[in-house]
């Protein structure tokens, strides 16, 4: 079924954010409340994700589209962070596509 591997490749998508933020902001000033804001909701709901939590599926949906908002407005401002940015717009759209799946299954699968 694909639902089982739309909350896999959820829960690897969280993860790749997570270590993307913490590489991102490793020598940040602020690397504390950078790796606070931005590391850990991803890793947070990470495994209730992959279990099939459909709350944090939900959540993260929603915290994907921040994610998303935040990687164009850095490849936009910051061309010298443009490969972070990038890469976080591409997990940002994994994770709404993989958080949405069995929603839009369910809407348009066969019957």
């Amino acid at each position: 079924m694909a639902a089982p591997a739309s909350r896999r490749v959820l829960g690897i998508a969280l993860l790749a954010l997570a270590a993307l933020y913490t590489a991102w902001f490793h020598d940040d000033r602020h690397a504390a409340a950078a790796l606070l804001v931005f590391a850990l909701p991803p890793l947070v709901l990470a495994v209730p994700a992959w279990r099939g939590g459909r709350r944090s599926a939900f959540w993260a949906g929603v915290a994907a589209l921040f994610w998303f908002s935040h990687g164009v407005m850095t490849a936009w401002a910051h061309p010298q962070e443009a490969l972070f940015a990038w890469t976080e717009i591409v997990l940002a759209l994994a994770v709404i596509g993989a958080s949405s799946w069995s929603g839009l299954q369910a809407r348009f699968g066969r019957r």
